[in-house]
């Protein structure tokens, strides 16, 4: 099993190194931001980096998770400026309720393959593969902390998805998602107990679907016990 990176270990070229040995010249990371949230999108990265540039800033590439906001936010504009090319899919709640988890993760991470201009010839994706997708792919396990690429598309998802998450929470107020972007904190679910869920809130989830079913039940002041 690979071994995971911490966040002061550079990150090498060597899943793309491996493809340009075979002959790929586009090759383009993928991750997704959002799977374990209660409320919200879920969001997939694809970017796909130039061969031939080394610049200062990619040693500060490490995998969105390992980075404060400010440098998530400082990193994602250079990411866009230098990539070859940037694609981002979004998938709503309602679609994560009616198609599971990780059909709706790899649903946001083939759109956002197919937004990428040119298309890519090859395909690294954090673990998962999409097998409806017809393009050479590899499933990295670890790979957001240890491919570059994919690092890369971890840093534009989560930036993506932040922002996405701060313009909700003017839309749904009450449920603090700008500071909790959707995860189920203790002040989230203390939120949904008191409001309950609203349009964009995953009833897939344990926390939401109690929720809404408090709500019901203390419709017209009739309450469970």
């Amino acid at each position: 099993m690979a071994k995971r990176t911490d966040a002061t270990q550079l990150l090498k070229f060597q899943e793309e190194k491996s493809c340009e040995g075979q002959g790929y010249q586009l090759v383009a990371g993928v991750d997704e931001v959002g799977r374990g949230c209660l409320a919200g999108p879920v969001i997939a990265a694809a970017v796909i980096m130039p061969r031939d540039k080394r610049l200062s800033w990619f040693k500060k590439i490490r995998d969105s998770k390992l980075l404060t906001p400010e440098k998530r936010e400082s990193l994602s504009p250079l990411i866009h400026n230098t990539a070859v090319s940037v694609g981002t899919g979004v998938v709503y709640p309602d679609l994560i309720d009616s198609q599971g988890m990780t059909k709706a993760v790899r649903l946001a991470m083939k759109k956002a393959i197919d937004n990428l201009l040119p298309q890519p010839d090859f395909i690294l994706i954090d673990y998962l593969t999409i097998p409806d997708l017809n393009l050479p792919q590899k499933g990295v396990i670890n790979g957001d902390t240890i491919c570059f690429s994919i690092a890369c598309a971890s840093i534009i998802a989560k930036v993506h998805r932040d922002h996405m998450m701060s313009e909700l929470d003017k839309k749904y107020p009450g449920y603090g998602l700008a500071q909790n972007k959707g995860y189920g904190t203790e002040e989230h679910i203390a939120s949904l107990r008191r409001l309950g869920p609203s349009a964009i809130h995953r009833r897939l989830f344990w926390p939401v679907k109690n929720a809404a079913q408090l709500s019901f039940d203390n419709v017209d002041g009739w309450k469970t016990t």
